[in-house]
């Protein structure tokens, strides 16, 4: 069987922090300098008691206002930012949906490159039968790991929800995958400590990096210059692997979508790949990085304002935490 994206659905949490408010509490981080350098504005912020669970429901109940859960066969969340160690976030999400018992329901924890491996799977289970209508929801809240004194990532992440219904359909609009992964640089974005071999600290003591953001083990951490020296030798390559696989030049892609990471990254990728720039989506202006929902809410921003239109070939890249990284492309 062959599959397509019927529906996409996107939530934003109600709460906005903005560059000024940043600035507020770090003068030296001006705001203009905070749009220049990663081209955000303004991201939206979890509330203490709101969840990703909480964003999955909201982005889930607006794809159903034009699609009909008793259709759903399979629910797939991914998310880094779990309710509950157990059980699964997904199984708390079906029965919050109200959706069917008979259906399959499980998390995948992956970051930025998540919506690629996850649509890969939707992909899978109906092509070898197993569903005809998967749920696919990306949901994050990786503002809740951040140090309120780290003010580099507090200005990069922020966070949202996504739903996107992925179904069988007699010709495939969801082509060949190329994924990939490298644990070597795991330590280069990660929270040391919450998990089994390093559990949370209480009172966990204060460090400073060089340009002044500060965090303990159980915030997150990220290396910048190692995270943007793997992305430009990475993606480059799996750009080529991936048109190879669909048997594409890359004039022949309509649209490129890849992570929302940062301007300045994804300006220096599309220079090193030679993408056109008129054919290169780059807004997280009032978004900010959501890691797995970046594709999906650009992807739903390309098709409601026309910037791709049926037909169009569009080709989506992940890459991050993990190291991680996957690409395919699709036909709108």
């Amino acid at each position: 069987m062959s599959s397509q994206i019927s529906i996409i659905a996107t939530y934003l949490p109600k709460n906005i922090l903005t560059n000024q408010m940043i600035s507020d509490e770090f003068p030296h981080w001006n705001p203009e300098k905070i749009e220049l350098k990663i081209g955000i504005k303004e991201r939206h912020i979890v509330s203490d008691n709101e969840t990703a669970l909480d964003l999955a429901i909201n982005a889930c109940e607006k794809a159903f206002e034009k699609y009909d859960r008793e259709l759903i066969d399979f629910v797939i969340l991914c998310t880094q930012s779990p309710d509950y160690f157990l059980p699964t976030s997904a199984c708390i999400l079906q029965s919050k949906l109200k959706l069917r018992n008979n259906i399959g329901a499980f998390d995948i924890n992956l970051g930025c490159s998540g919506f690629v491996y996850g649509l890969a799977i939707a992909k899978a289970f109906i092509s070898s039968k197993i569903a005809k209508s998967v749920l696919l929801v990306m949901s994050e809240t990786y503002t809740k790991h951040i140090n309120k004194l780290d003010f580099a990532n507090r200005s990069i992440f922020g966070d949202g929800a996504s739903a996107i219904i992925i179904e069988e359909c007699a010709d495939s609009k969801i082509h060949e995958f190329s994924l990939g992964t490298d644990g070597t640089g795991a330590n280069n974005l990660i929270i040391p400590t919450g998990g089994m071999r390093k559990k949370w600290i209480p009172d966990a003591p204060l460090t400073e990096d060089e340009t002044g953001n500060k965090r303990t083990d159980n915030n997150l951490f990220m290396d910048g210059p190692e995270i943007f020296n793997f992305t430009i030798e990475t993606v480059p390559a799996l750009i080529e692997e991936v048109l190879l696989k669909n048997a594409l030049l890359l004039a022949e892609v309509d649209y490129f979508i890849f992570h929302q990471a940062n301007k300045f990254m994804l300006d220096y990728l599309r220079k090193k790949i030679k993408i056109p720039k008129e054919k290169f989506y780059i807004n997280m202006l009032y978004t900010g990085n959501t890691v797995s929902s970046t594709i999906p809410i650009a992807l739903k921003d390309c098709i409601e304002n026309r910037i791709v239109k049926p037909g169009d070939k569009v080709l989506l890249c992940g890459f991050g935490v993990g190291y991680s990284w996957g690409a395919t492309i699709i036909t709108i």
